[in-house]
C-alpha cells in the first residue's frame, strides 16, 4: 500500500508541479529525459542485437543445427548463441524452427533454453561497465564502420558498434536525468521499500512485461544503483522479477504458434518463475556471496553504494542464472517428460487440416532467421509432395480405394486431394512471408535466396497440381478400362515411379541440410532418369506392337503417365538447378567480399 501510494504522489506531483517541495526538480524535464534515454537505450539494444545476427545469425544457425543431445552440450551451445546474438528470443525462435524441422528433439532445445538465459547475463556485465563517458567515441567508430565499410560484414560490425554506442548514451541520458533524486526522499523511500522481496519482484516483472525487455529494465536497475540511491538487496529481487516478466513475452510469442513452440515457452516460464521463487528466499545469502566476489572501493557512504553495487547486480543476476541452468540441467529429461503430459501432442486427425509450422511473423526484422524458417516450411512442403507421389500409384495399380498412409480414416485418393490443398495453403502464405521479407534491409546473398525461394515454392506447388489435375483422372480413366497393366509394363512404371519419387525425397532432405552432393545427384539423376523413361517407353511400344491386349488397351493410359513422371522428375531437377545457382551466387559473393 505504502509503495502504490508514494508512487501516486510522485505521479501528481509530475501532473501538478513543475518543481517538488525544495524547487530543485524539474519533473517534466525528468520524465522526458527518462523516457528518452530509456528509447535510446532500446533502440540501441535493438539495433546491436539487429548488426550482430547480420553478422553472424548463418554462422549460429549452423551451430545450433550441428547440435547434438548432449545436454552439457547443448547449454554451453545455448550461452554461447545467445552472448554473440545478444537476444534469447531470437535463440528461441532458432529452436522452435529446428525442433519443427525435426533437426533437434524438443528434450535437446531445453539444454538450449537454460544455456540462453545464461547468455543474456552478458549484456548486464557490459551495462555494468561504465563506459557511458565514451558513448559518443563509439557511435561514432559505429556510424563509421556502417556507412564506410568496405564490404558487408564490416557493415553489420559497424551497426552493432552503433547499437552498443546508443544504448550507453541513452543510460548517460537516463543517469543524468535521474541524479536531482539521490537527494528526494520520498523516491528514496520508495525504493527502500523495494528491498521487500515480493515488491521488488512484483514491480520488476510488471515493468519488464510493460516494455517487453528485461535488459531494458536490468539497465535502469544498473543507473539508479550508479547514483548510490539503489540498494544491492532492493537490486536483486528486480532482476528476480525481470526473470519473470521476460516469460510474458514468451507467451505473447507462442499465441497462434505450434505446439512445440509452446512447448518451448512453456519451458522457459517453468525454468525462470522457479528459479525467481528459489531465490526468493536466498536474497540475503546471495548478496553476502556477490559482495564477497565482487571488487570493492574504498569510498564511503552513497559514493561507495554508486561505486560498487553496479556490478555487484551485474554478478547476482550472472549467478542467478548460472546456477538455475545447473539445478535444472539434471532434470532435462523429467522436465521434458512433464511438459509433454501437461501439454500432450494432437491427435492425427488434427494433421489434415493445412497450418503453418514453422513461418513467424515477428521474426521478418531478423532476416537470417526468417530465412532459415521459410527454408523449414519448404521442407515441409517437399515432404508433402513426396507423400502425395507415393500414394498416387495406388489407384493406378489397384481398384480398391486403399488407406492413407498417415492418416487411415481417410483413403488414399482423399490423402492425396487433401495434401493438395496444403500444397495451396503453403504456397500462399510462403509467397506472402518471403515478399515481406524482401522488404526487409538484405545483404546480396539473402536477397538471392528469397528470389529462389519464391521460385522453388511456385515450382512445389506446380508439381503438386500436376499430381492432382493430370495424375487422378488418368488414375479413373485407367480404371474405367476394367483391365490391368501388362506384367512387364506394371513392374517398368512401378520402378519409374520409385526413381521419380526418390528424387523428391533428395530435394526433402537438400531442403534441411543443404549440400553440394545432394544438389548436384539430384542433378545428375535427371539425365540418367529421362535416359530410362526412354527406354521404357521403347519397351512398352514392343509390347503395344506385338498387340498384347494389355498394353493395346492401356497404351494411352501408360504412355500418358510415363511423360508426367518425367515432367516430375524435370522439376525436381529444376528445382536443384535453382538452389545450384543460388549457392554459386553466394559463394561469389563470399569472395568478393
Amino acid at each position: 500500500m505504502r509503495i502504490s501510494f508514494l508512487l501516486m504522489v510522485a505521479f501528481v506531483n509530475v501532473l501538478f508541479a513543475g518543481t517538488d517541495a525544495t524547487g530543485s526538480i524539474s519533473w517534466g524535464m525528468l520524465i522526458f529525459s527518462v523516457i528518452g534515454g530509456l528509447a535510446l537505450f532500446l533502440y540501441g539494444m535493438e539495433k546491436m542485437s539487429t548488426g550482430m545476427q547480420k553478422a553472424a545469425g548463418d554462422k549460429m544457425r549452423s551451430i545450433l543445427a550441428a547440435l547434438t543431445s548432449n545436454r552439457i552440450m547443448a547449454l554451453i551451445v545455448g550461452a554461447f548463441v545467445t552472448m554473440v546474438i545478444q537476444s534469447s528470443s531470437a535463440t528461441t525462435v532458432m529452436l522452435v524452427s529446428f525442433v519443427q524441422a525435426q533437426l533437434m528433439t524438443f528434450v535437446s532445445s531445453i539444454g538450449v533454453i537454460l544455456g540462453a538465459n545464461i547468455g543474456t547475463t552478458i549484456t548486464a556485465q557490459l551495462i555494468a561497465f561504465k563506459l557511458t563517458d565514451f558513448a559518443l567515441l563509439i557511435i561514432a567508430v559505429g556510424f563509421f564502420l556502417t556507412f564506410f565499410g568496405k564490404n558487408e560484414s564490416q557493415k553489420h560490425l559497424g551497426e552493432a558498434i552503433l547499437g552498443f554506442g546508443i544504448l550507453f548514451y541513452g543510460m548517460k541520458v537516463m543517469s543524468d536525468a535521474m541524479k536531482p533524486l539521490r537527494t528526494y526522499d520520498p523516491f528514496i523511500a520508495v525504493l527502500r521499500d523495494l528491498e521487500n522481496p515480493l515488491l521488488g519482484m512484483l514491480a520488476g516483472a510488471i515493468f519488464t512485461a510493460l516494455i517487453q525487455s528485461s535488459s531494458a529494465l536490468t539497465g535502469i536497475v544498473i543507473v539508479l544503483s550508479q547514483q548510490g540511491v539503489l540498494s544491492l538487496e532492493a537490486g536483486i529481487p528486480l532482476i528476480l522479477g525481470a526473470n519473470v516478466g521476460t516469460c510474458i513475452t514468451a507467451g505473447l510469442a507462442s499465441i497462434g504458434a505450434s505446439r512445440e513452440a509452446k512447448r518451448v515457452a512453456i519451458a522457459h516460464v517453468v525454468f525462470n518463475i522457479t528459479g525467481a521463487l528459489i531465490f526468493l528466499f536466498l536474497i540475503p545469502f546471495l548478496a553476502d556471496l556477490v559482495r564477497w566476489i565482487s571488487p570493492s572501493s574504498t569510498l564511503e557512504g552513497a559514493a561507495k553504494l554508486a561505486a560498487d553495487t553496479p556490478r555487484q547486480i551485474a554478478n547476482a543476476h550472472s549467478i542467478f542464472n548460472i546456477t538455475v541452468g545447473l539445478i535444472f540441467l539434471p532434470l532435462i529429461s523429467l522436465l521434458g517428460s512433464l511438459i509433454y503430459r501437461f501439454y500432450p501432442k494432437q491427435k492425427e486427425l488434427d494433421g489434415v487440416r493445412p497450418v503453418v509450422w514453422h513461418l513467424d511473423v515477428s521474426s521478418l526484422t531478423t532476416p537470417a532467421l526468417a530465412i532459415d524458417l521459410a527454408r523449414s516450411e519448404i521442407s515441409r512442403m517437399a515432404k508433402i509432395l513426396e507423400r502425395m507421389l507415393e500414394a498416387v500409384i495406388h489407384p493406378f495399380f489397384n481398384d480398391h480405394e486403399g488407406q492413407d498412409m498417415i492418416y487411415p480414416q481417410l483413403s488414399v485418393v482423399e490423402g492425396i486431394k487433401m495434401r493438395e490443398a496444403k500444397l495451396d495453403y503453403l504456397e500462399a502464405k510462403l509467397s506472402d512471408y518471403l515478399k515481406h521479407l524482401g522488404r526487409q534491409s538484405l545483404t546480396d546473398a539473402q536477397i538471392a535466396e528469397v528470389f529462389s525461394m519464391l521460385s522453388i515454392v511456385n515450382d512445389i506447388e506446380s508439381i503438386g497440381d500436376v499430381i492432382n489435375r493430370n495424375l487422378m483422372p488418368l488414375a479413373e480413366k485407367k480404371n474405367h478400362l476394367k483391365i490391368d497393366f501388362s506384367k512387364e509394363g506394371r513392374e517398368e512404371l512401378g520402378i519409374y515411379h520409385r526413381k521419380v519419387c526418390k528424387q523428391i525425397s533428395r530435394l526433402k532432405k537438400a531442403f534441411s541440410h543443404t549440400t553440394p552432393e545432394r544438389i548436384q545427384k539430384i542433378i545428375k539423376k535427371e539425365g540418367k532418369y529421362l535416359d530410362l523413361s526412354t527406354k521404357l517407353r521403347t519397351s512398352h511400344l514392343e509390347r503395344f506392337h506385338e498387340e498384347r491386349e494389355e498394353s493395346v488397351v492401356t497404351h494411352e493410359v501408360h504412355m500418358e503417365l510415363l511423360e508426367i513422371l518425367k515432367r516430375i522428375n524435370v522439376h525436381a531437377a529444376e528445382i536443384a538447378k535453382v538452389i545450384h545457382t543460388n549457392k554459386e551466387q553466394e559463394e561469389d559473393l563470399k569472395e568478393d567480399l
